[in-house]
């Protein structure tokens, strides 16, 4: 058994720890869809030699770390949010010496590993599920999970009222070892996907077990799937707004949700982190997607015994408008910063259409302008205050791929649905690495091999050798803002103050600010038509081009001035 409760010296060296400053404040992490990032096998699928093999590339980018999509055991029907073992790695990816390598090559080049763990739910090929299926009802085996009676005279109704995020009810009934019809299971995602039930004290042991295995192994802190859920209402009620729970996607219901018992889960987990960096000096993250209706909420994930940061998906999700930024970004700065963390900005993850594309219009003019756009919200995203996320691919500017054949579409949102409407296949084509054609340098087998998504032949404008080749593309504006933030002093953690600007245009000064005269400013114009710039001279950095004295129209620009 591991001691969760650090000696006297670990807690001196703990404290001697906290009193630097934390690596995890202000970084700039790079998630890996593996899946989809390089495939060094020839299947057509990323694996985790694809991704050693790519460092090298992520260092010349500037990143601090990486965040590795799930690569254990899974029979793939949520590609690897289906975990049926949290412990190994599975044979489509790798093995656990190919991940030993792959954190000893990341380590050496100065990198932090992040891994996703998913504790919300599992696969239905887990042991334990499986288990469960052979159990009766009301066994230990079936505490594990949410199996309850049907309604209805024959237990043919699902018990509650509850809709899957993946579209349909979340619950599936099952066949019992006699043959007859029994009860149901509950899954808020897939019915691949069974929900744990955390009020089951041998659900937290285990998970204590896979922490600890992946902490003994190096890992420097994980993604947590799904941080406000694991808990259900006990009673698992009916819903009070059923028809907003219909809405795929959108994490509206209280019952399912937010449950307040899940904030223990989280202070035990920061615990058994800083038992580890007590021991070593090194401090583990944990992040956590967080879906919750206010940044109010948001806060209370990250209290200085919770959970380290959470994804703040207000800014991905507010529209294209300088009024709306300011009040997102506004409202993190006071309730999440608040706290005494550091909000963790995010534009886009395998989960969102990809920018360039959402920031476009339906226009003949669109794409160029969502490409215009895209670069102004990099730029804004990191003069923010705080940590910031890099979903793989941004940094070469791809655009959704919106026109998949139906027959290659793998989102069980698809297949719960039959509806095009917010899948997220197009966002998971494969990367583009180098060449004319498909596959791009993505696999390295023979030739003819064929990427497990389809890649639209326009992504040879993208592919990364071009993109490394061309200092006016995106991946150089990524490159010289990460190497401008981590040589800047007035970039990272710290304060923001905000400049008065004209209409459509967002301005913020950080560092010592005005006093001094000697702080960053950024400063986005929302509009198309250009404005005076907030500040006079030349930009040290621009996502366009950027004359002095000027601001173009979907322009974000820094400078460092007198004020």
């Amino acid at each position: 058994m591991h001691n969760c409760c650090p000696s006297q010296r670990q807690v001196n060296g703990l404290n001697n720890v906290l009193n630097r400053h934390p690596w995890w404040r202000d970084a700039v992490i790079y998630q890996v869809y593996v899946r989809s990032f390089l495939d060094s096998t020839g299947d057509g699928i990323g694996d985790l030699a694809g991704v050693r093999a790519g460092l090298p590339y992520l260092k010349k980018l500037g990143v601090d770390g990486i965040w590795l999509s799930p690569f254990y055991p899974s029979p793939q029907h949520d590609h690897g949010y289906d975990v049926a073992g949290y412990c190994d790695v599975d044979p489509l990816f790798g093995d656990l010496a190919e991940f030993d390598l792959l954190t000893a090559a990341a380590r050496r080049l100065g990198m932090k590993v992040l891994l996703d763990i998913v504790p919300n739910h599992c696969s239905d090929e887990h042991p334990w599920f499986r288990q469960a299926l052979a159990a009766a009802p009301g066994s230990r085996e079936r505490g594990r999970f949410h199996f309850a009676d049907g309604r209805g005279p024959d237990g043919s109704e699902p018990p509650n009222n509850w809709h899957s995020m993946f579209g349909g009810p979340a619950w599936t009934r099952v066949t019992e070892a006699d043959g007859r019809p029994g009860q149901w299971y509950l899954h808020m995602f897939a019915p691949e996907q069974p929900d744990w039930n955390w009020r089951t004290p041998e659900v937290a042991a285990e998970f204590d077990q896979v922490l600890r295995f992946w902490l003994d192994r190096g890992v420097d802190g994980f993604r947590v799937d799904v941080a406000a859920g694991l808990f259900k209402h006990p009673e698992l009620p009916d819903s009070p707004d059923p028809e907003a729970d219909a809405r795929t996607r959108d994490s509206v219901n209280p019952l399912a949700w937010n449950q307040p018992e899940v904030h223990d889960v989280w202070r035990h987990w920061r615990a058994v982190c800083e038992e580890y960096t007590a021991r070593d000096g090194r401090e583990r993250l944990l992040v956590g997607e967080v879906s919750v209706p206010t940044a109010r909420d948001h806060a209370l994930y990250v209290r200085p015994d919770e959970l380290h940061q959470a994804f703040f998906f207000d800014l991905l999700s507010a529209p294209w408008n300088a009024d709306a930024f300011r009040k997102v970004i506004g409202e993190a700065m006071q309730d999440i910063a608040g706290t005494g963390s550091t909000v963790t900005w995010v534009l886009n993850n395998h989960d969102q259409v990809r920018t360039v594309t959402r920031y476009g219009e339906p226009t003949p003019e669109g794409s160029g302008l969502g490409a215009a756009r895209a670069r102004a919200a990099a730029l804004l995203m990191l003069a923010l205050p705080g940590a910031a996320y890099i979903y793989q691919g941004e940094e070469l500017g791809l655009p959704e791929v919106v026109d998949l054949p139906d027959d290659v579409l793998t989102d069980p949102i698809f297949r719960r649905t039959g509806s095009r409407a917010r899948i997220r296949d197009g966002c998971r084509v494969p990367l583009p690495w180098s060449g004319q054609a498909s596959p791009f340098g993505f696999t390295s087998g023979a030739e003819g091999a064929r990427p497990w998504l389809p890649q639209p032949d326009y992504f040879a404008e993208y592919a990364t050798d071009r993109a490394l080749a061309d200092t006016r593309s995106f991946w150089h504006l990524y490159r010289d803002g990460l190497q401008l933030r981590s040589r800047l002093p007035q970039l990272g953690d710290g304060a923001l103050e905000w400049l008065d600007t004209p209409p459509g245009v967002l301005g913020f000064v950080r560092g010592d600010g005005l006093n001094r005269g000697d702080g960053l400013v950024c400063a986005v114009n929302f509009g198309t038509a250009p404005t005076p710039a907030p500040v006079s001279g030349t930009p040290l950095l621009a996502s366009g081009p950027c004359p002095a004295g000027v601001l173009p129209g979907s322009t974000a620009a820094w400078w460092i001035n007198d004020l």
